[in-house]
């Protein structure tokens, strides 16, 4: 018997390797997915890892599964599976849909579990895993994990991607009939020029004619920090005027103090911390060329930060060369150098880019982000009980 004719709310089964250990993009975002579901009516029931000690307070009901430390990584978790008593669970919760996050080897067992029941299957793209191999000296092993990317991605009913220019990576290899933009949106009201504070400034030591440059993220090499870094010398070489600044956290952090002595790390920052510390910036330095969107980017822009980043997916859909930012080649460390001195250098320029920057960002909304992503949703699940109804599925 189908949804429609029982007339109980929708169901969805979100299912990921990053929900509420770590602070991140992607837990960060599928938080803020799970509360407007349920502020929606929607029923959601979360398959993740965790920790004893979560990194915030999550949303929605979450089933544990089992997972240990990444290698190379152990803030991270890795999902070992998709138990039989996490499979019961989610047979009994009879979703509707299931949205897999992470096309790790709970995701595999999950979309292997949708297949079987004639459950629809979405996917989400917010991590370019293959580019990250590169950084850990093991991109001979990209070509596989591209391979084994598509494979899933293609199995997939529908595969919602952050940015149009992700997008134009992913339709050639999975089909561009599954992909659909799921654009991510920013808070404008809490991420504000008028949050700037001189006082906040003076309290770390910064000096009224010192131009902040902000760098929030991971403190992860695969975010190119060391192009941050450089860019920081050669501004000290020319005589500017500049503090550095490093919002975040992450197992580059003792390096990067030592090879930046004279820069500011406030570790991770949230609440009104965050919004104060790109308001009281002046430039956003984002080397990384690892994004699929780029939410801290958007934050900056909201903040009123001209934005200097690397040409790629993600930054590519958000900034506009000339306009509220720069974009560059992720290895021209001179090419980021150039553009944060003319910046900094220049008052009128960083104003100018920066209120272009913040009316850039009104146009990305959570709400009609979150609303585009349920319509989808419900026009998969519609269109699978239309085939329920019309006959037999194929085991």
């Amino acid at each position: 018997m189908s949804r429609q004719q029982t007339g109980r709310p929708l169901r969805v089964a979100l299912v990921t390797g990053s929900y509420n250990f770590i602070a991140d993009g992607v837990a960060l975002t599928l938080n803020r997915l799970v509360g407007y579901l349920e502020s929606q009516g929607v029923e959601v029931l979360v398959f993740t890892p965790v920790t004893r000690t979560p990194a915030f307070a999550h949303k929605g009901e979450v089933v544990p599964v089992p997972s240990a430390p990444l290698p190379l990584r152990p803030e991270y978790r890795l999902a070992l599976g998709f138990p039989r008593a996490q499979r019961e669970r989610m047979r009994a919760f009879a979703p509707d849909i299931i949205h897999v996050a992470t096309p790790d080897f709970l995701g595999h067992q999950a979309l292997k579990f949708g297949l079987a029941l004639a459950i629809p299957v979405v996917a989400s793209f917010h991590t370019r895993y293959e580019t990250y191999l590169k950084y850990y000296g093991l991109d001979i092993l990209r070509p596989t994990a591209e391979r084994l990317l598509t494979q899933f991605y293609s199995a997939c009913r529908e595969v919602y991607v952050p940015s149009a220019s992700m997008a134009d990576v992913l339709r050639a290899d999975v089909g561009a009939e599954r992909i659909h933009l799921w654009q991510r949106g920013v808070d404008t009201v809490r991420f504000d020029p008028d949050r700037r504070s001189e006082a906040w400034r003076a309290g770390l030591g910064i000096r009224p004619d010192e131009v902040v440059l902000t760098f929030v993220s991971r403190l992860v090499r695969e975010k190119r920090v060391s192009t941050v870094v450089e860019v920081l010398k050669r501004l000290t070489a020319a005589g500017v005027p500049h503090r550095g600044l490093f919002v975040g956290e992450g197992p580059e952090r003792a390096a990067l103090q030592s090879a930046a002595s004279d820069a500011i790390f406030t570790g991770h920052l949230g609440g009104d911390d965050l919004p104060v510390a790109y308001a009281s910036s002046d430039i956003f330095i984002f080397p990384s060329d690892t994004e699929t969107f780029g939410s801290v980017t958007l934050e900056a822009m909201a903040s009123g930060l001209p934005t200097i980043c690397a040409d790629a997916t993600g930054s590519r859909s958000l900034v506009e060369p000339g306009v509220t930012g720069a974009l560059l080649d992720p290895l021209d460390d001179a090419g980021f150098f150039r553009e944060a001195l003319a910046l900094a250098t220049d008052g009128e320029l960083r104003a100018r880019t920066g209120a272009a920057a913040r009316a850039r960002s009104l146009k990305f909304s959570w709400d009609e982000a979150m609303g585009g992503l349920l319509d989808r949703y419900r026009a998969v699940v519609a269109e699978n009980d239309c085939v329920r109804l019309s006959g037999p599925v194929a085991a």
